[in-house]
């Protein structure tokens, strides 16, 4: 996956994650907010550390 679209696809979860944890945090729901928190952290993490899988070609034995 090229940088920058990593780049973009982080800023969107950490926007969704924060919105989320502040929406929860308004209405009362201490604990769905920490873990929207938590998740978006982990799905940001889980980008970066983990690289992309790689298609091999059906002909090619090891």
């Amino acid at each position: 996956m090229p940088v920058p679209f990593k780049i973009l696809l982080t800023l969107l979860v950490a926007i969704v994650a924060v919105g989320a944890h502040f929406w929860q945090m308004d209405i009362g729901n201490v604990t769905p907010a920490w873990v929207a928190l938590g998740l978006g952290a982990f799905m940001i993490f889980a980008l970066w550390l983990f690289p992309e899988t790689k298609r091999r070609s059906p002909t090619s034995v090891k």
